[in-house]
């Protein structure tokens, strides 16, 4: 049986890294992709990311802001790289520019044909600057990770049923 709680993995390979969050949702993907993709009720309910906004379509350029546990918030600019209904939405930003600090940001929802989802909230890092603040950053982002994977199950849970 998985676990319903969230945690966060990170996962180091060169100069580039990935950061991992999952939680149970007892709701269905619908219900989930409602809520994830509605930017404009982020601030009620997202203490990670506070504020998107732009187009939900693939190539279009979100303006998003993050507010990292115990970090300073940032602003960045990504491009939608993928926006599967119900399944996936994937981004890709850049700090300063490419190369300097990525990040492919990834959610997922995994029916489990049990009433339930497994959320995944994934993210690719790589550049230069990578080893010089990896500790930092990932304790921050991974702990923003579990915060937002859990706000949006209680949002999912609590508010639609």
């Amino acid at each position: 049986m998985e676990a319903e709680h969230d945690s966060f993995h990170y996962t180091k390979s060169g100069r580039s890294g990935e950061l991992e969050s999952r939680i149970v949702i007892h709701s269905s993907p619908e219900d989930i992709w409602a809520v994830l993709t509605d930017f404009d009720t982020y601030p009620e309910w997202n203490p990670f990311i506070k504020k998107v906004q732009g187009v939900l379509r693939e190539g279009s350029r979100l303006t998003i802001s993050l507010e990292p546990p115990g970090s300073v918030g940032m602003n960045i600019k990504p491009v939608l790289l993928m926006v599967n209904p119900c399944n996936e939405l994937r981004w890709l930003g850049h700090f300063l520019f490419p190369g300097l600090l990525d990040g492919e940001h990834v959610f997922q929802i995994l029916d489990k044909g049990d009433g339930t989802c497994l959320f995944i909230q994934r993210e690719y890092f790589s550049g230069f600057l990578l080893p010089l603040i990896e500790k930092m950053m990932m304790k921050s982002t991974g702990e923003g990770f579990i915060q937002m994977n859990e706000a949006l199950r209680d949002r999912v849970e609590y508010s639609l049923h």
